[in-house]
């Protein structure tokens, strides 16, 4: 009898120790954390996606940004708040000092906002790149659009996110006409527009008693840091040095190859790390695919210089100075006037650098050994023993009929064989006489011959 009552006991206990167990699951949550701390524009722009997608992937519960910009351009940003409103995974965010402009309108739409002691947000107002001035009314009014829907999105007082962008907002015992707001910590509380001051992000944690769970901050990866690199403007002049030399030296040697696998080679490291970030379009690219053919077509098929071989050079130019800017359809209004500066002088100081050296080298190549292995340099005299010709020296002189018109090259008839030939230009009409002024080459040259 006690052996049984011992039995049930340990049963009822080993039973109640599985279902506590199933109810009570490990309950420790993944944090992903990473920096906004750059100005935003389409660099910031990929990093905040490939953050947001590493949340995703590694499944986390909670995602922290670590704010502190002073704005940025209005399209990127649009997009990254965008990719916090449509996020399943709650985002907060920590100013950690500054939250101006672009960097309000993506605060806004986080789940809470926490703020370090001193930081501020708010000074919306959208402002060209080039002198700072405000910018037109029409952008005004779609950057208040965007402040005051996601300030209702996220339950924050619409009213004052547009007097954030909007000095003509005038709110009673918060801002007067003539001046925008921007909110320090103790006034972003009592409006609403932040839940909490704090050191840093880990006071954040422990106030919400998540200081033992995992936090993961998010690094760029190698693929992007290799990306940041060939965006750098010297490493882009580099590679424009090879982008032109390589053409103009493929164009001259036609056939040797490595001059166009060089520049091919440039022009994909070139384009693709702007268009990764969202500086390059397709049609900028397709632009500079243009000014090739356009050069080529001068070249080869329109002896001389003329609009092609000038439309093709402008349009090459062009397209690797709109690859490092993020303008809209030619609108420059919100391009940093240091980034036109900064693409413009790049651009044309690699090109004044590439002819300069095609004009050094060009008498030198043909010096290498390296070259001469790939590549016909030497001059093959006649006086040598070199021929270009398959015809024989006897034909010099010889009077024929042209067989069918010279236009200006067709075929003539000379003591009953037919030869391939054409004139110095001028169509000569079928049956009329000519005489053989020259055998070298594939064909032999005539003129009309006058009896």
């Amino acid at each position: 009898m006690r052996l049984k009552v011992t039995l049930a006991i340990l049963s009822f206990l080993l039973f109640s120790f599985l279902l506590s167990a199933q109810e009570s699951p490990n309950t420790q949550k993944t944090i992903l954390t990473f920096k906004i701390d750059e100005d935003i524009d389409p660099g910031m722009n990929r990093r905040v996606m490939l953050a947001l997608e590493e949340a995703e992937s590694i499944e986390a519960d909670l995602i922290i940004i670590e704010m502190d910009t002073y704005g940025g351009a209005v399209n990127d940003a649009d997009d990254i708040r965008t990719m916090i409103l449509e996020s399943e995974i709650p985002i907060y965010v920590f100013i950690n000092k500054d939250a101006a402009s672009a960097g309000a309108l993506i605060s806004i739409a986080t789940d809470s906002i926490y703020m370090a002691p001193g930081a501020s947000i708010g000074a919306a107002t959208v402002v060209n790149g080039v002198d700072g001035a405000a910018a037109p009314d029409k952008y005004q009014s779609y950057m208040r659009s965007m402040m005051r829907s996601t300030a209702e999105a996220k339950g924050r007082d619409p009213k004052i996110a547009e007097a954030m962008v909007d000095e003509k907002i005038a709110i009673e015992g918060i801002t007067e006409e003539g001046s925008v707001i921007t909110f320090s910590v103790s006034e972003a509380m009592e409006y609403g527009f932040c839940d909490g001051e704090y050191e840093s992000i880990d006071a954040i944690l422990a106030s919400q008693n998540l200081l033992g769970d995992e936090v993961v901050a998010y690094e760029p990866s190698g693929v992007e840091d290799v990306i940041n690199f060939f965006l750098n403007p010297a490493v882009s002049g580099f590679l424009i040095l090879i982008i032109i030399g390589g053409i103009y030296f493929e164009l001259q040697t036609p056939g040797v190859g490595f001059p166009l696998a060089a520049s091919i080679l440039a022009v994909i490291l070139y384009f693709i790390p702007y268009y990764l970030n969202g500086l390059a379009e397709n049609w900028e690219i397709i632009l500079f695919i243009v000014g090739v053919i356009l050069l080529a077509v001068e070249i080869f098929v329109i002896p001389g210089f003329g609009v092609f071989g000038i439309l093709g050079i402008l349009a090459i130019l062009t397209s690797l100075v709109l690859g490092m800017l993020p303008n809209q359809n030619f609108n420059f209004d919100y391009v940093p006037s240091a980034e036109l500066f900064t693409a413009l002088l790049t651009v044309i100081l690699a090109a004044i650098v590439a002819v300069s050296l095609i004009f050094w080298l060009t008498p030198k190549v043909n010096q290498w050994k390296a070259f001469s292995a790939i590549a016909l340099a030497d001059t093959q005299n006649s006086s040598e023993g070199y021929t270009s010709t398959v015809y024989q020296n006897t034909l010099m002189g010889q009077i024929g009929i042209v067989h069918s018109r010279l236009r200006p090259s067709g075929k003539v008839e000379i003591a009953g064989e037919i030869y391939d030939a054409y004139s110095r230009g001028e169509f000569i009409d079928k049956g009329e006489s000519i005489i053989v002024i020259s055998t070298e080459g594939t064909s032999i040259k005539v003129k009309k011959h006058e009896a």
